[in-house]
């Protein structure tokens, strides 16, 4: 599988990525199908895939090969997940309308969030089950009001219930 991630890297021309990536299963993954590593290259992929097809592995490995060639080509800069860089690697891998969630038959597991954070600007309250690490504002008004760009106006606030 690495092998055929390769060649496309190659093809796609990156490379530098194709020499360091590394696809490998994780038997620890239970909802999730796959996730990508960009700082260090590799795929994970979880073993139960092989049980519902082998084009729901491929697709997945596709699904997370794009968030790889996503991060190599934004360099430094800071993307979004999901966003319009991952959607083009999407379509230059022939999935062009690749959904951020899948809908397999895999356990869910929902954790109760217990920080809560709200919007001093629009007032919108954020659940996270791990407390935030650092400055963080609100994306809707950040969008709104300050292009996209961090403003501390909008720095979301622990709520403390």
């Amino acid at each position: 599988m690495t092998r055929r991630c390769r060649d496309w890297l190659l093809q796609l021309s990156l490379p530098h990525l194709a020499v360091q990536l590394e696809v490998r299963w994780n038997s620890r993954l239970r909802s999730t199908a796959g996730r990508a590593w960009p700082g260090r290259a590799r795929i994970e992929l979880n073993p139960r895939l092989k049980e519902i097809s082998a084009d729901e592995v491929e697709r997945t490995v596709l699904h997370e090969l794009a968030h790889l060639m996503a991060h190599a080509r934004a360099g430094r800069r800071r993307i979004e997940p999901h966003g319009k860089e991952w959607r083009h690697a999407c379509a230059e891998l022939g999935i062009p309308h690749e959904a951020a969630t899948h809908r397999l038959p895999l356990p869910r597991t929902r954790q109760q969030r217990r920080h809560h954070y709200g919007c001093p600007g629009c007032g919108r309250i954020v659940g996270r089950v791990q407390p935030l690490r650092r400055e963080v504002a609100c994306a809707h008004c950040c969008r709104l009001y300050a292009g996209g760009r961090f403003d501390a106006r909008f720095r979301l606030v622990e709520i403390v219930r």
